[in-house]
């Protein structure tokens, strides 16, 4: 695509030249920012299912508008007390806490409407531009690099707004702002399609793992035995030669433990519930010093077990243990299973079956923070079959995964593609690199 005919120097390193034409502009002489005073701040007791008014947070933005059915409601006293923050159509939002810098534009408001804490609210003060084109500015690393370059070392993630009003951005003429929104809006939408196609082929890759376990552990790998009823609803029938047998015959569970007379210096590496997945395993650990480590940092792994967790079953933590987490310590949270008489790689399989994940939650007791018992999950029943068909089917679901796994990275590099190529494209738009003023999208 071409550029524009002659550029100059913006000034700022990371908008770089921009058109002759172009003027740069501050937010404090273009726009008016506001935000939820800290005192005004709404209490958890405050957000009701309905009421007067919606109350905006950023978890209610979603692919760049906000989405009122997800937004929780105050009175309309609440609303009433800062009538900048009273929402209009076209204002542009943006966060100031935690993930900073996610943007949506008030549309298709159904009543009135108010902010929490930690979002402001901007309107253009003068005719320079339209809240359309600066949202493609502060969706661009145009912000991501200022925001970084003046934030603070603080780990608590904010976004001043003494800061946020010296943000200075590309403001082209109104006319080439309306191309410049019509072409990224059409643009990005069919950037997005593709990402969605390509997530969905991820998502029907993860369902192929879960048939595929499933029809394994449940109904082994030749097709043409004879079946019978194993007598469990989850099961159905299994192959007439393999046997049905308590969990807590075939393992021994959480056999070892740190003692509360461990040296208080002792180094250890703790899994948490949150780092693990069914599809990915351990994802991440904590480092502690044994002093400092939470106290449900107990239970020692060793390779070969498997570990599951018996509280928040719906998060579905289960992986096996390797070589890379030999002797890591993991949360009281799980149950540790030593296989006795089950061959690990296919106990690492079994669990992972949704039908073995549905029996836990079932019997899993509790609301909000739902758990099962060692010993009830011990007393779930499973087809097993013998030891050298345990081997050949976690060797056959292993071989399966491979290419599964595969396919999925390439699919996740192309998207990885398609995002960096967005993230570049809004980025040359909005600083004039590129020249979309006689673009025609089909």
């Amino acid at each position: 695509m071409k550029g524009y005919e002659t550029y100059k120097d913006s000034g700022v390193e990371w908008i770089g030249e921009i058109p002759a034409s172009w003027k740069l502009k501050r937010i404090k002489h273009t726009t008016y920012v506001k935000g939820r005073i800290g005192w005004k701040g709404l209490r958890s007791d405050e957000f009701l299912e309905k009421s007067d008014s919606y109350v905006v947070t950023g978890t209610d933005f979603k692919n760049g508008i906000v989405k009122w059915n997800t937004c929780y409601q105050v009175p309309k006293d609440r609303y009433d007390e800062d009538p900048f923050i009273q929402l209009k159509e076209d204002d542009l939002l943006i966060t100031k806490d935690g993930t900073i810098g996610k943007i949506a534009v008030v549309k298709d408001m159904p009543k009135i409407a108010t902010l929490n804490s930690g979002v402001f609210v901007t309107r253009p003060k003068t005719d320079d531009y339209t809240s359309e084109y600066l949202y493609w500015v502060l969706e661009s690393d145009v912000f991501k690099s200022f925001y970084d370059y003046n934030k603070s070392g603080s780990t608590i993630q904010h976004l001043y707004q003494n800061v946020f009003n010296e943000f200075k951005f590309t403001c082209p003429a109104l006319e080439e702002q309306r191309s410049i929104i019509n072409y990224l809006d059409q643009k990005t939408i069919q950037i997005d399609r593709l990402i969605a196609k390509k997530e969905q082929l991820i998502q029907l890759l993860e369902e192929e793992r879960t048939v595929i376990i499933n029809q394994a552990v449940t109904k082994g790998l030749d097709s043409t035995v004879p079946m019978k009823d194993s007598g469990i609803v989850w099961l159905g029938e299994i192959p007439e030669h393999w046997e049905v047998k308590p969990l807590k015959y075939l393992v021994e569970s959480n056999k070892e433990s740190l003692s509360e007379q461990t040296a208080d210096d002792l180094e250890i590496n703790y899994i948490e519930i949150g780092n693990v997945s069914t599809s990915d395993g351990i994802q991440e650990y904590t480092s502690y010093k044994f002093k400092n480590a939470p106290s449900r940092a107990r239970r020692i792994i060793s390779k070969g077990d498997v570990i599951v967790s018996t509280v928040r079953t719906y998060l579905k933590a289960i992986a096996s243990i390797d070589e890379e987490f030999d002797g890591f310590i993991a949360s009281t949270g799980f149950a540790v299973l030593t296989p006795k008489l089950i061959v690990s790689e296919y106990l690492g399989y079994l669990v992972r079956d949704e039908g073995f994940i549905g029996e836990i939650i079932s019997l899993s007791k509790g609301v909000s923070y739902p758990s099962i018992t060692t010993q009830d999950l011990n007393n779930i029943k499973i087809a097993l079959p013998s030891k050298e068909e345990q081997i050949n089917i976690a060797e056959s679901i292993k071989n399966k995964f491979y290419k599964i796994e595969n396919t999925t990275l390439l699919i996740s590099n192309e998207i990885s593609l398609l995002k960096e190529y967005k993230t570049t494209l809004i980025s040359d738009v909005v600083t004039g690199k590129i020249d979309v003023r006689e673009e025609v999208l089909s």
